[in-house]
Formats: C-alpha cells, structure tokens, sequence
C-alpha cells in the first residue's frame, strides 16, 4: 500500500468517526450535515501528507489536529454563506438554507469550540505552538473575511489588496495545515517555515481557481451554482485583472454589467453572461490559469528546497496535482 493510500484511508476513516454532541439536536445535528456532505478534505490531507514526510504511521497526536483544521474550516463556511446568501454548498442546501440563520450562527459557533477540542490534543511537547499557529490563523482568517465584504462597497480594489484578503481568507489555513503536520512530526524550523510557504502558495492558487471554477466551471463538478460571485458583486480575481486590464470602455461596461438587476432567474442568467462576455473579451480567464500554474511553480520551488527523497517529494507534487487539477 502506498503512502498515499494510507493517507487517503486516514482521511475517509477520521472523519467516518467523527461525532458530535446529539443533544440539543438543533444545535448538533448541522455540524454532522456540515461534516456528512463532505468535501475535498485539502486541509487534513495536506497536514497528514506534511507529517508523513518525517514520521511514518498515524496516531492521535496528528490525527485530531488533522481533523481540527476542517472542523475549523466547515465553521467559516456556515458562516460565509449566512454573509454571502449562498442556497448551495457541495451541491446540497447551505445550513441556514436547510434551518435558518439563527441556527447557523450558533452551529458555527460551537464548530469553532469543537476545533479548538480537537487541535489541543496535539502532543504536550508542542502544544504551545500548534495552539499559537491554530489561533494566529483562526484570527487572520477572520480578517480576510472582513476585507472581502469590505471589497463589496469598493468600486476598484487593486490586485496587491485582493492577494493579501485572499492570503488571509484561504492561503493561510492551508499553510497552517502543512506546518502543523511537520510541526507535530519534529521537523526543523526550516522545513516547517517551507512548508507553510509550500501551503500559501497552493492556497493562493486554489483561491483564484475557485475564482474562475465560479465563472467557467460546471455546476456538477464545483458543487456550487456557476455566476453567484458575479450576482453578487463579489470582488474575484477575475473582476479585479478585469478593472485593472480594462480601458475606460470595458470598466465602464463592467460596471454597467454589475449594476444589472437579479430579480429572477432570466435577470440573473443576463447578468452572468454580460459579465462573462467583458471576461472573454479582456482575456482574465486565461490570465486566472496562468496565474495559477505561476503559484504552483512556486510552491513546488519550495518543496524542492527541503531536500526530500524522490518519493516524498512526490507526496507534495501529487497534493499539489490534485488540488488543482480542476483548472490546469
């Protein structure tokens, strides 16, 4: 079997037993929604993969830190479609779609409490450092949130603030992951310090792939509606290479396009493609590609610096494959 397999097995059999508090019920019962529907699981695997590249075998010192990073990250996704009125998420009802937004809240709530139960038993020698790196990264992805709904009433936001929101709103949780794998493995400061950067920067593609899966990709595959991010005005990476590539024609098409009304489905279905069409016409999609095969590269770079074997090596080049295959 292969170390790859291990992990993959890991991953599904963690959170096959992962339960909740069953009672109250109407508190509880989301969180196993959240957890049941699923996922990628980019977040366990990167931590569990980094571990893997010093120790062999998996016990509980990694396995419930591993869990905690996606117990963390399911809280922020009740949470964002409560801010976002997201209907879908993974191809299902959102949580405050399915109950209501009370109940969203506080569900996302205890999950939060229920990471940081997990994440705390990581082992005593390096508690302190995982729990700082789990808090410092909980807080800066709190602070990616508020900019992206800052973004929202900002006609123009240039590129350098739309990677720093979205370094903070997603790079940052996947780095975290790959650093509390090697950090709980033993690994010099060094090794760890490339791996959070090995992490940011698949981060920061995986955002902006999801950027351009929200425009180009197929609902059955991306699990999401396909346009939301254009009906609701959200600042992508898309939309700002659009403002900063645009003449003053296309900027104002842009704007004109974001201003369509979304009253109905034929409304929302106009503004989509209208916006589509200014994309197509200034090449952002294709620049949204290149763009994420630069970050790979860079992420790769960083990989390569930590001397690995060839096969453990390949545990990150095949990560990093997978994660964005959707968009290479």
């Amino acid at each position: 079997m292969t170390k790859e397999t291990i992990i993959e097995n890991a991953v599904s059999e963690i959170f096959a037993k992962l339960k909740f508090s069953s009672e109250p019920q109407g508190l509880y019962a989301p969180l196993t929604y959240m957890i049941e529907i699923g996922g990628k699981r980019i977040r366990p695997r990167l931590c569990l993969t980094a571990y893997s590249l010093f120790k062999d075998g998996f016990t509980e010192e990694i396995l419930a830190p591993a869990t905690a990073l996606e117990v963390f990250h399911s809280f922020t996704l009740i949470h964002d479609d409560i801010m976002d009125k997201a209907p879908v998420r993974r191809g299902v009802p959102t949580v405050y779609k399915k109950w209501n937004g009370n109940t969203a809240i506080l569900s996302g709530d205890v999950m939060s409490i229920e990471s940081y139960r997990l994440i705390a038993k990581a082992p005593a020698a390096v508690l302190p450092q995982v729990l700082e790196l789990f808090s410092d990264t909980a807080a800066q992805v709190c602070q990616g949130q508020q900019y992206d709904m800052d973004f929202e009433n900002m006609q123009n936001v240039p590129m350098e603030d739309y990677i720093k929101m979205i370094g903070l709103k997603t790079a940052v949780l996947i780095a975290c992951a790959a650093k509390t794998g090697a950090i709980i493995a033993g690994a010099d400061s060094r090794s760890c310090d490339l791996l959070y950067r090995f992490g940011y920067d698949l981060g920061l593609a995986f955002q902006i792939a999801d950027d351009w899966l929200d425009t180009y990709g197929d609902t059955s595959v991306f699990g999401k509606e396909i346009g939301g991010d254009i009906v609701n005005n959200k600042k992508t990476w898309l939309m700002v290479r659009a403002m900063q590539k645009g003449g003053a024609d296309k900027t104002s098409g842009l704007m004109e396009a974001m201003a369509m009304p979304v009253c109905n489905e034929e409304e929302r279905n106009a503004k989509i493609s209208r916006v589509k069409e200014i994309y197509d016409a200034l090449g952002v999609g294709e620049d949204a590609r290149n763009e994420i095969i630069r970050l790979h590269a860079c992420a790769m770079e960083s990989a390569e610096k930590l001397g690995l074997t060839e096969d453990r090596y390949g545990l990150l080049h095949s990560y990093a494959e997978k994660l964005l295959c959707r968009t290479k």
